[in-house]
Formats: structure tokens, C-alpha cells, sequence
């Protein structure tokens, strides 16, 4: 418990609109100047989807180096771009990986079914197959390896924890390990602190983890993962609610109040420094790429 909060902010998902939620980013300046007020608002690290500018998913080289521009002009913050979608070869989701080398880049640890369900209206809405076979795992972990890029590795469930098994046997998967404990998907592992605590316990010893609530159950997730001495993500991604009925103003809203919670139990919350200190990345931010090497 002597180590500091680390809070990472997801600025912008993929799935919700700003139909649903108005200041979610879509361009890259409009994702820049989010990344700005979550550093400002006590964020380490953002993370990050492409997005066109109306909105839609966006997975081209170009806009990805023009969001890194847009964030490194604002801020050090550490930068981790996504890597997962439903129907897109994995390939074209590594291109920006290969060739923009961000800090850190998430990686989906296992299959599942992904839905949104409505009690409401009785009806399902999103629903998938999320794929990531370890054949596509394993290329992804060798082309972050190779991109000196650290895995930021996505758990929906306790098998996706299971399947670090084998990866770190065949020597795929090295130290650190940093986790991210996704629950309250519908598919995935419910989002309860006696859930949370199993989550933990499974972890290969010595792993960096941070919980990922979904929804207005982030904020008791956040203040168990706090009190159990492990890191937060927030963020317009994830929950558009500073509190039932009060939607956040962008993400620096949300950050905010993460940092408050962590100050209310008695811990403090690192710097993008301290973070990389703490994760053991590299001192200095990547900054970045040139034009020339984002085309490539």
C-alpha cells in the first residue's frame, strides 16, 4: 500500500455517441484537449480510441498519429492506444502500433459474448461475439514486444487471467505484468467486490492491475480497487456519471472525483512521473512520431 494511485482516463470508447453523451470526443483535437483536462485533473496515463468525426470507429495510421500529436502537445501524459474491436483484422489493428509506438497499448486477453441488454425494452443491443483467439493474442503480445510497447492486458473474466498461463510459459508474455480488470460487461464477470477480490487473487505475482468498472457501479469498484491498493480507470468510455442523474462535463469530471475518492481513504495519487516510475516505463515521454515515420 506504499505505492500511489495510478488513475488512467478512457477519453472516448467507441460504442457511445454523443447522442447518448455530449462531450464525448471524436476528432483528434477534441481527443487532445479531453487527454489535457484528465492530466490536469490528476490522470497518468489516457487511454485511447480512434474515432471518425462523426463518430464511428477509425483504425488508419494517420488519425492515429495526429490524436498522439494532438495529446503530446497538451500533455506527458502517458499514452495507451486500443487495440480491440469486433469484425477488424488483426492486422489492421496493430498497424498503429507497429508504426506509432505508443507507451502502452491494450490487449483483450480471451472470447466472449458482448452485449448490451435492456430491462426495459426486453432486447438486446450489441450483440457479439468478441473473438481473441490466442493465436491472435500471441501475435499481438509479439508485435508489442517488438515495438517496445508494454501490454496493458484486458480481463473480462477470471479465464482471461487463466490464459496469461501459457503465454508466459512459452515466453510471450514477460514482466511487468499489467492488468486491467474489466467487470460489469454483460458476458463478463459481475461487477462486485467479492468478484473483484477473486479477480485479484488470480494474478501472477507481482502484476500491476487497475479495475475497470462499467456503468454508475464504477465508483464502489473504484473505492474497493483503492482501498485493496490497486489502480483506477474512468472515463467517458466506461460511465458518463459523476452520480445517478448528474452526467459529467468531459472526463476531467470524472477524474476529479476518482482522485477525490483515493484522498478520502488516505492515499495519494501519482504523477505521470511517478507512474512511470511505478510501472517501470521509460522516464522520458515518447513523444510523437514524425509525420514521415506516422505514413510509413
Amino acid at each position: 500500500m506504499t505505492n500511489k494511485i495510478i488513475v488512467t482516463a478512457a477519453l472516448t470508447g467507441v460504442l457511445a455517441t454523443r447522442d447518448q453523451c455530449p462531450p464525448i470526443p471524436y476528432t483528434p483535437k477534441e481527443i487532445g484537449e479531453e487527454a489535457m483536462r484528465a492530466a490536469d485533473a490528476g490522470a497518468a496515463i489516457v487511454h485511447i480510441h480512434a474515432r471518425t468525426p462523426q463518430g464511428g470507429p477509425d483504425w488508419s495510421v494517420e488519425t492515429f498519429a495526429e490524436i498522439f500529436s494532438e495529446v503530446r502537445a497538451r500533455t506527458d501524459a502517458i499514452i495507451n492506444f486500443s487495440t480491440g474491436a469486433v469484425g477488424i483484422p488483426a492486422d489492421e489493428r496493430l498497424s498503429h502500433i507497429r508504426h506509432l509506438r505508443p507507451e502502452m497499448a491494450a490487449l483483450n486477453m480471451g472470447s466472449m459474448n458482448y452485449a448490451i441488454y435492456s430491462e426495459k425494452k426486453k432486447a438486446f443491443y450489441h450483440d457479439h461475439v468478441f473473438a481473441n483467439p490466442f493465436k491472435d493474442i500471441q501475435l499481438f503480445l509479439e508485435t508489442m514486444k517488438s515495438a517496445q510497447v508494454r501490454p496493458e492486458m484486458e480481463c473480462f473474466d477470471t479465464g482471461h487471467i487463466g490464459n496469461t498461463r501459457p503465454l508466459i510459459d512459452m515466453g510471450v508474455l514477460t514482466s511487468p505484468y499489467q492488468f486491467s480488470l474489466i467487470m460489469g460487461v454483460l458476458g463478463g464477470i459481475p461487477g462486485t467486490t467479492r468478484h473483484l477480490v477473486d479477480q485479484v487473487d488470480s494474478l501472477p505475482p507481482g502484476s500491476h492491475w487497475q479495475v475497470i468498472g462499467i456503468g454508475l457501479n464504477q465508483w464502489s469498484l473504484v473505492a474497493t480497487a483503492i482501498a485493496m491498493g490497486g489502480n483506477v480507470r474512468v472515463g467517458l468510455e466506461d460511465n458518463f456519471y459523476v452520480e445517478e442523474g448528474k452526467m459529467a462535463k468531459g472526463n476531467g469530471d470524472l477524474v476529479e472525483k476518482a482522485v477525490r475518492v483515493a484522498h478520502d481513504l488516505g492515499r495519494q495519487v501519482a504523477t505521470t512521473a511517478e507512474a512511470r516510475a511505478q510501472l517501470g516505463l521509460d522516464a522520458t515521454p515518447r513523444p510523437a512520431p514524425s509525420r514521415t515515420r506516422a505514413s510509413s
